[in-house]
């Protein structure tokens, strides 16, 4: 069963921004190849997606299970499939493919040797992954923050058609922090690189009036608090910025991220200050292991209601 959600998105054109036409669409997934039966599953679900007319598709990360191997073959095999995609395919780094690699089952890896070679196998130019590719501009590579930042090559940003789209690397596991005190400065200072580039984004949204900008992250930041009440809120800061920085812009911002492994599209942004809900922000949840599917989202200026969230074909069904 397909579901499709009409959002009244006040994306407004610039005259001059887009010389290509207005409405595009683009695809998202998440947590998933979780299994060697996902593997088959995910290569049909991208036979899918290259069927459709799509500007790019986004993978919000875990392209791995936490209990299988972080390995350099494992690596390597994921970007084998994503090259697969006829679209341009940016990957954003999630927990199971880093943060958690120190576990047994995942070969007890240090996360920021991992780290590392993910950017190596998956950022290693400014290129988009896939058989069409897509230029991104990095944060490792940006004069503004290429001194201070040079490490974060997996941050990244691109326009088309007076859209922002900004990557960041915000994953799982309370955003590594917590766990040990190494981690908890690889946290810090991470989050010091997020918050920047953020902030830069937001700033050249206002500056070049764009209509919106989406947020892609691995994480579920739980704007609930559901279960991280207990512990240290490793995604306060990233929250807190959040909000400012949509009621700055004051049009459409929309955070999109997997790790829950559960498809919902709501708005669960709240300004403390006021207590009511921040209606131009929204939320876009990818489907998640063990289901493999996938979200097309269409922007469209023209119509009154401007961004559509379709769920793509069930290929798991009974699970």
């Amino acid at each position: 069963m397909r579901i499709v959600l009409w959002l009244a998105l006040a994306l407004i054109a610039t005259p001059g921004q887009a010389q290509t036409p207005a409405r595009f669409s683009f695809a998202i997934v998440g947590d998933t190849p979780y299994s060697a039966f996902e593997e088959v599953v995910f290569a049909q679900m991208l036979q899918e997606t290259n069927a459709e007319d799509l500007a790019f598709v986004v993978h919000v990360g875990d392209i791995k299970s936490s209990g299988s191997p972080c390995s350099d073959e494992l690596y390597h095999q994921r970007k084998r499939m994503f090259q697969a995609s006829r679209h341009p395919f940016i990957l954003v780094p999630g927990d199971n493919d880093w943060t958690d690699c120190h576990r047994n089952t995942a070969g007890g890896y240090d996360p920021l040797e991992r780290l590392a070679r993910l950017r190596q196998v998956f950022y290693a130019d400014d290129l988009s992954l896939g058989l069409s590719t897509l230029k991104l501009e990095r944060q490792s590579d940006d004069p503004a923050s290429a001194a201070a930042f040079h490490e974060y090559r997996e941050n990244v940003r691109w326009v088309l058609n007076g859209v922002l789209f900004i990557g960041l690397n915000i994953p799982g596991s309370n955003d590594n922090y917590g766990r040990t005190p190494q981690m908890d400065t690889e946290h810090e200072l991470r989050g010091r690189a997020n918050a920047a580039w953020l902030a830069q984004g937001f700033d050249l949204a206002r500056k070049m009036d764009y209509a919106a900008v989406f947020v892609f992250i691995q994480a579920d930041p739980d704007f609930e608090l559901s279960f991280l009440r207990r512990k240290s809120d490793g995604y306060a800061a990233f929250k807190k910025k959040l909000l400012a920085h949509t009621l700055a812009f004051s049009k459409p911002v929309v955070l999109v991220h997997g790790d829950s492994h559960r498809f919902r599209v709501d708005q669960p942004l709240v300004d403390p200050a006021t207590r009511a809900r921040v209606e131009q922000f929204t939320r876009i949840e990818s489907f998640g292991s063990p289901l493999v599917d996938w979200i097309k989202v269409t922007l469209d200026p023209d119509r009154p209601k401007l961004m559509s969230v379709r769920t793509g074909k069930p290929l798991n069904p009974g699970l």
